[in-house]
């Protein structure tokens, strides 16, 4: 290793660098550990050490690998290095992991073996051409789907095995390495690489040929690697060839100085092969000397800083550092807690309008959370107020590909002449309806001035055959929906239609399957809000009973599509929509309304996950429970436990001015109502650095509160459970209050008998077990053989006799 000369702090370059930064860029020519905190100016020390290294002349521009994680922030160093330095930084070797082996393997591409044009395959490409393979072999794709393929490959490939290298112990195992062999060959013979080949052929050339590695080790004098946190097995191999690192811990040829910069507790990818235990084997195996830990952060208040710091202190094997800031304490960190998660959702949106009446932009609101299927409940509540919004990273919530395909089954129910989702699900799931037969029956329908549903029985053929058995699952699966309510009908097109099993087998699918059952909780909402009732026929007409013909629109709670469909006289018979054409109306207008055009003031909404790298002045981080976040699936594993902690500091960390945390007792999740308890990282934080906005001990709410539009619910216990839960005693897993001795009170004449049967908008039909009470005290005990035993207040729960 050479040396560099003393640091000297005269350069522009270093001005306005607090100590720890000034150390980082300005380090000699040794490897080194830069922690960089969330906020601390990670990208600017980056950009300044190579612009410093450059105008000092202790490398020249080619003597430069910085390694970035996307196109975007390589992107962002170039930008900001051609106004630091006059250099041309076109040449420089900075990009993705991707990005420079691509560039590597263009170079040698002889040496790779492979053709001077070979082409990439994208994740799409890279399926059709498996798929393609397990047809010309016929490989039976119900046992190996060839999406299951793809991820058996693209794992191989991470962890530098090749086919005969696979350790395959088992049948299914032998048969998907001989596909992966298969594989190899087709690309081979078409001149085409997968992301996963450009890492592993680029770290195989490295290693097998000692003249093009020594090249590389001399020529890189100085390698940075930025969120070193997110690399893979693979990824750090290939730096370790790149910088010459024997497995030894010594260097081998003469490579140079890596500076890797990373934040241990904001590695949330593990999901996607990001090994966070790279950092620490990176200190090892480099002998690092020198960890500069960036801890001043220069975007949060003290209290969300507080509350970050002391979260992420609960994981263990951390390298360790603190963030920091000199800019005060600033507000609290505001703690919600919602009775439902429709009126959390409310409660978000009346705060959002109150910050937006002190000026706050609406960009400048973020509103994040675990799943993406929690966003459609805040999507309603902010269309309602008419408040633009922006789904960062993704698509709203009707306009998601999966809920398109659902919601396409659904109009064909209701309408099989609709040629638009004909067309989107004719052959979705695949079911061997190939494009020339599509156009055969768009021929015969144009012909015959017909529906392509209608002209399907005029098609011969194998297609004809194949499209007509389409047609008739529809036919059988209206039948079977026939006096169903709106969630069940929606619950058995998804099983039906093959839709959930198809999801189901995707490696990412789980969630576009919590999407779907997203789509089921969405219905429920709906017909409650809209007046119809939690039990009311999907395909029946909004006014159904004599007692409905009574009351003004306005005092059965409906709104929207189901307004528009109340005749103007009440006693005319006026055609109405059915819950499930009102329900895909809605829909609708959610999807094609106030949609938030590019660079719009809108309300920012996105996952935890998306919202790393992001920052703003007031975030809000809704649906903190146990099974949510912390997400169910990590709740058994120490390490994914660790995963979720580093998720929630991200997301603290987001947040510059202000910070909403919120939970729900009640949430609708794959299809059912949930009795949450609040996150156990509550138990976590500072006391001293939260707010909360309601009592930090609150009755178990069901049914949505307090006659709001979801029906009507009032007080009531998950008695059926033996238990209440509330915000008392902390534990391990939330918190719990023991119940409380009931004192009986004098029972009072409410018009209700034990043993009665009586019907609840959102609860159905139950049992009247004991009354208790008077006046707007009273309540009721009721069993509802779906929902268990609840006590209800009568004055607010709207109770109807069942002679």
């Amino acid at each position: 290793m050479h040396s560099l000369a003393a640091p000297g702090n005269t350069s522009p370059l270093l001005h306005n660098l607090n100590p720890e930064q000034l150390a980082a860029v300005t380090l000699p020519a040794e490897h080194a550990l830069i922690l960089a905190g969330a906020g601390s100016g990670k990208t600017r020390v980056l950009t300044t050490r190579i612009a410093w290294l450059l105008q000092n002349g202790y490398v020249s521009p080619g003597g430069i690998l910085a390694v970035t994680f996307t196109n975007k922030a390589a992107k962002e160093m170039k930008t900001r290095l051609s106004a630091m330095l006059p250099v041309n930084v076109n040449g420089m070797w900075i990009g993705t992991f991707h990005g420079l082996c691509n560039r590597f393997l263009r170079a040698h591409y002889k040496n790779a073996g492979l053709p001077q044009a070979f082409q990439i395959l994208d994740t799409q490409d890279q399926l059709s051409a498996i798929k393609r393979l397990c047809k010309q072999y016929d490989i039976d794709t119900e046992r190996f789907p060839p999406k299951q393929l793809g991820w058996f490959i693209g794992n191989c490939k991470e962890e530098g095995l090749r086919p005969k290298d696979v350790v395959a112990s088992d049948p299914d195992t032998r048969k998907k390495v001989e596909v992966y062999q298969l594989y190899e060959e087709q690309c081979q013979r078409e001149g085409v690489v997968d992301f996963g080949e450009l890492m592993l052929r680029s770290y195989e050339l490295l290693r097998d040929n000692t003249a093009i590695r020594e090249h590389y080790q001399r020529r890189f004098r100085h390698i940075l690697i930025d969120e070193f946190q997110d690399t893979n097995k693979l990824q750090y191999a290939w730096i370790k060839m790149i910088a010459g690192q024997g497995s030894d811990g010594l260097l081998n040829g003469g490579g140079g100085a890596v500076l890797a910069v990373g934040d241990d507790d904001q590695s949330i990818y593990a999901f996607r092969g990001a090994r966070v235990g790279n950092m620490t084997d990176f200190v090892r195996e480099f002998a690092v000397q020198r960890q500069i830990k960036l801890e001043e952060n220069y975007r949060s208040y003290s209290n969300i800083l507080d509350s970050a710091n002391a979260l992420i202190s609960h994981n263990s094997r951390r390298l360790g550092k603190n963030l920091r800031t000199v800019q005060g304490a600033g507000e609290p960190v505001r703690v919600y807690e919602a009775p439902s998660d429709f009126l959390e959702a409310q409660w978000m949106v009346d705060e959002m309008k109150q910050l937006i009446r002190d000026d706050v932009e609406r960009k400048e609101i973020a509103v994040l959370y675990r799943s993406n299927a929690q966003s459609r409940v805040i999507e309603t509540t902010l269309f309602n107020a008419a408040i633009p919004y922006r789904v960062y990273g993704g698509l709203r919530f009707f306009e998601r590909a999966e809920i398109k395909h659902a919601l396409a089954y659904l109009r064909l129910l209701e309408n099989p002449n609709d040629d638009t989702s004909f067309l989107r699900v004719v052959n979705f799931p695949a079911r061997g309806i190939g494009t020339r037969s599509i156009e055969q029956l768009q021929d015969l329908a144009k012909a015959t001035g017909c529906s392509l549903h209608d002209a399907v029985s005029t098609l011969s053929g194998r297609p004809g055959a194949v499209i007509a058995g389409f047609v008739a699952k529809l036919d059988v699966l209206r039948e079977q929906t026939a006096g169903l309510n709106l969630k069940d009908i929606i619950k058995l097109m998804l099983e039906n239609s093959g839709l959930l099993e198809h999801y189901r087998n995707e490696r990412e699918g789980e969630d576009r399957v919590e999407n779907l059952d997203e789509l089921v909780n969405a219905a429920e909402s709906f017909v409650m809000q809209e007046g119809f009732g939690r039990e009311a026929p999907g395909m029946t007409a909004l006014v159904s009973s004599p007692e409905a013909l009574t009351q003004s629109p306005a005092s059965q709670g409906l709104s929207g599509a189901a307004l528009d469909a109340v005749p103007d006289e009440f006693g005319d018979t006026g055609e109405t929509l059915s819950p499930l054409q009102a329900f895909l109306t809605h829909a609708a207008l959610e999807a094609g309304d106030n949609m938030a055009a590019a660079g719009q003031d809108a309300i920012q909404l996105m996952t935890v996950h998306s919202s790393k790298g992001l920052e703003f002045d007031c975030v809000f981080i809704t649906g903190m429970e146990e099974g949510l976040f912390p997400h169910e699936n990590s709740m058994s594993d120490h390490d994914g436990l660790e995963e979720e902690r580093r998720l929630a500091y991200v997301a603290i960390t987001r947040a510059r001015k202000r910070l909403y945390l919120s939970h729900s007792q009640t949430r609708m999740l794959h299809g059912q109502t949930r009795f949450n308890l609040k996150s156990r990282f509550f138990d976590e934080l500072p006391e001293e650095c939260l707010k909360y906005l309601t009592p930090k001990q609150q009755p178990m709410l069901a049914g949505g509160g307090f006659g709001s539009s979801w029906g009507g619910g009032g007080y009531a216990t998950n008695s059926g459970a033996g238990r209440a839960y509330s915000t008392g005693a902390t534990g391990q897993f939330g918190t719990y209050s023991a119940p409380q001795k009931e004192v009986p009170r004098k029972e009072e004449p409410t018009g209700l008998r034990k043993g009665q049967k009586v019907f609840h908008t959102k609860f159905g039909e139950g049992t009247v077990l004991t009354l208790e009470g008077a006046g707007d005290d009273a309540r009721a005990q009721i069993n509802f053989p779906r929902h268990g035993t609840k006590w209800l207040a009568l004055s607010v729960a709207k109770l109807t006799p069942v002679p």
